[in-house]
């Protein structure tokens, strides 16, 4: 009795694990279950896509008005600006009195803007509560200078003096032009800071039905003079932050667009949340089963189930879902409170919604691996991971020298290696072959010895990566895909829990006939001799 007893239990835990590893055609075919979590994730799809695109359409005019105020702002404030950035600034000066116009011209253009500005915007407090400007000179504490004589006696120490200007002292330009804080010592200037906040309003949104946000730009203009070089860069900052608006009284049909959006984004959070109750249930029968194969596995064979077998009990498929559920359900709710302007976290919210879209349309590819040729692909990409992996760890430490390398070497020469992060961007370029006669021809010839040694780094680098390493990196996979070839005509090698798994009693011992309607969607049912070609997990 007690024999057939340990039959009956290893048989139940045998089907178990066999209808656990089914797809859902086949689970519906074995117990007539219908597969929930299927048509779950096919509804998320659409509905999670649909959510994401409506948002980026809405983010799209955010960003636009951010840039296009931007824009604005450097031709309200600068004085010639031409529409192009110099490299990392907006403009400079070369002379004194264009120093002091430029500086002046801004000030005037602050008082003035109501009269000149095309835009929506207006005045706003600063962190003093203060509607004005706010200008401050950093410059060495004392000094002389007498470049002809090569003389200097100078103090390093730094100074700062700031004074700030209200409409009423604007009012009066003769004034404020002649106190003697706007006389500068320009051998003595490090810079020229004047700060200021604007506010306004994005109309633009009216017009797709939805509620406008009302912006505060704390804009920063910098006259940088610490290379004392005769050049003195003018830098443009501008950064806009959304706020509530305090009184909104808009008329027509955005209101009901507006609910119409929360309740969609609402059915999104039911669908996720669904969806993630569900994987999450299955995820917890997955370490049952696995805790009783490992205490039967154990009892009967008196051995331990090997690592890989264990994890075959997780799947990462249900892992990603269960993330980008959150995500979603998260990133939703911020949604909802950005549409009704209780909070203006744009970019928090769009990178939520987007990596959960990412890893709903990754998740695709599980249900692609039910068509045999599509799997080949899925079990060379699982296959080959690893290997890449501790490849790409490797060839990471030859990049890594290269980097620095170029940057030290080559950064006072060459735009592209003036910053690691330039520097790192160009290499990858040069790897995937773009760009690469105008990398070589913009070094600049000043110094025979680095141009030459930037000729040996370049065809050194390019050589190496191009026609080693990458080569290398195609190979891996290439094997990888190879391997995979030869297990489907010999054979997959077969762990403890396949073997155990091949003890259970056909299939079709158990299988009903479907009904015709999922008969149409399990219509790529495969024949029992191809259940060989296809990995339990």
């Amino acid at each position: 009795m007690a024999r057939l007893d340990s039959e009956v239990k290893e048989e139940c835990l045998r089907e178990d694990l066999k209808f656990y590893f089914m797809n859902p055609c086949e689970k519906y075919r074995a117990r007539h279950q219908i597969p929930w979590k299927l048509g779950l994730q096919i509804l998320k799809i659409v509905m999670v896509t649909t959510q994401l695109i409506r948002f980026g359409l809405s983010n799209q005019l955010v960003v636009a008005f951010k840039e296009e105020n931007t824009v604005a702002f450097k031709y309200l404030f600068l004085k010639g600006y031409s529409g192009v950035d110099e490299d990392n600034y907006s403009c400079s000066v070369y002379t004194q009195e264009d120093a002091y116009e430029s500086i002046f011209y801004v000030i005037n253009q602050y008082h003035r803007l109501k009269n000149i500005s095309l835009g929506t915007v207006g005045y706003g407090e600063n962190e003093e509560n203060k509607i004005g400007l706010k200008v401050c000179k950093q410059y060495y504490k004392k000094g002389t200078m007498f470049p002809a004589n090569e003389t200097l006696n100078i103090d390093s120490d730094i100074e700062t003096d700031c004074t700030h200007l209200d409409l009423q002292a604007l009012a009066s330009p003769r004034d404020w032009k002649s106190t003697s804080f706007f006389r500068l010592e320009f051998y003595r200037l490090l810079q020229v800071e004047i700060s200021f906040h604007l506010k306004g309003i994005d109309l633009q949104t009216i017009l797709s039905r939805e509620l406008p946000d009302c912006y505060i730009f704390q804009n920063t203009i910098v006259f940088d003079n610490k290379a004392h070089s005769g050049k003195i860069k003018i830098y443009f900052d501008s950064d806009a932050h959304i706020e509530e608006c305090k009184e909104l009284n808009i008329s027509g049909s955005v209101q009901k667009n507006t609910q119409y959006v929360l309740v969609f984004d609402a059915f999104v959070i039911v669908i996720c949340s669904a969806s993630l109750i569900l994987c999450t249930r299955s995820i917890v029968l997955a370490l049952s089963l696995r805790k009783r194969f490992l205490s039967f596995f154990l009892e009967k064979y008196k051995r331990r189930v090997c690592d890989a077998d264990q994890w075959e009990f997780i799947n990462g498929w249900y892992v990603m879902v269960i993330i980008s559920d959150l995500m979603t359900i998260i990133g939703s709710i911020l949604k909802m409170e950005i549409k009704v302007k209780n909070l203006t976290n744009y970019d928090l919210c769009s990178i939520l919604l987007g990596t959960s879209t990412l890893l709903v349309w990754v998740g695709v590819i599980r249900y692609l691996g039910y068509f045999q040729k599509y799997n080949v692909l899925i079990l060379t990409m699982q296959a080959s991971l690893p290997k890449v992996l501790r490849f790409c760890a490797c060839a990471g430490m030859i990049y890594l020298g290269y980097t620095f390398c170029g940057w030290i070497v080559l950064g006072p020469y060459h735009n592209k290696f003036v910053a690691l992060n330039t520097v790192s961007e160009c290499l990858f370029s040069l790897v995937n072959g773009d760009d690469m006669f105008a990398t070589f021809a913009q070094i600049q010839q000043k110094s025979i010895m680095v141009w030459l040694f930037s000729r040996l780094y370049l065809y050194s680098f390019i050589s190496l990566f191009i026609y080693m390493i990458l080569s290398l990196f195609i190979a891996l996979i290439t094997d990888s895909y190879d391997t995979i070839k030869k297990y489907q005509q010999n054979g997959f090698p077969e762990t403890d829990l396949q073997e155990f798994l091949k003890g259970c009693s056909s299939r079709e011992e158990y299988q009903a006939e479907s009904s015709a309607f999922l008969s149409c969607i399990c219509c790529l049912r495969r024949k029992g001799s191809d259940d060989h070609l296809i990995l339990t997990n």
